[in-house]
């Protein structure tokens, strides 16, 4: 038989990550160890302390590289909406659902792991850029209100942002105890609606 070959170290970080990842979704952020993780990849747990310094810098690890996909899938929903600020603000919102739907392991990373932000330089980083592609989102929409009438943009996205992350966790991710006759997505469309209706940005009858 021939000897079983070592782990390639030049990408054990990564891999760690791609392992967390699967444990986070599996399990939940608190549900593993690193042993688990570096059981997983093939290597001893030692080996796993030359690239974390223990799970939360490596939950933190996963939340960061979430959050560069997130920016991304954020900025593509308001390109893709352009030049209306209407659609750009509306496709930032369904990209939240798309997001969270398409990468569980990095949503549970990035929301549910109750990693600190502001403990990681780099990860507070790129979640400021993810946020700020729809605080963007919603200052353009905002200049269709008339001044007295109109909130904060921050506010305004911060609204939207709660109401997408409201249903993700209670109706995307089947938390316990909540279920909805309706489709994330629709809830999601509706609350938005009846959110910009009532700023006068939308028809009543839309």
């Amino acid at each position: 038989m021939p000897k079983k070959r070592g782990y390639h170290h030049g990408n054990l970080r990564q891999a760690l990550v791609d392992a967390a990842l699967q444990l986070i979704e599996a399990k939940g952020p608190t549900g593993f160890t690193l042993s688990e993780a570096a059981k997983q990849v093939g290597v001893t747990p030692a080996a796993v302390y030359r690239h974390f310094a223990g799970r939360e810098d490596l939950i933190a690890e996963a939340a960061r590289q979430g959050y560069e996909i997130f920016g991304d899938v954020m900025q593509y929903a308001y390109d893709t909406g352009q030049p209306s600020a209407l659609a750009a603000f509306e496709a930032t919102g369904r990209a939240y659902l798309a997001f969270a739907r398409k990468y569980p392991g990095h949503y549970i990373a990035m929301f549910e792991s109750g990693i600190s932000i502001n403990r990681h330089p780099d990860l507070a980083a790129v979640a400021h850029r993810a946020r700020g592609v729809l605080d963007r989102a919603a200052a353009d929409l905002a200049q269709h209100i008339p001044a007295d009438k109109r909130p904060p943009a921050s506010m305004f996205s911060a609204h939207i942002w709660a109401l997408s992350h409201g249903v993700v966790e209670l109706f995307l991710r089947n938390s316990p105890g909540t279920s909805s006759p309706f489709p994330a997505d629709e809830l999601l469309e509706s609350g938005i609606g009846i959110y910009l209706r009532g700023l006068g940005l939308i028809d009543p009858d839309r």
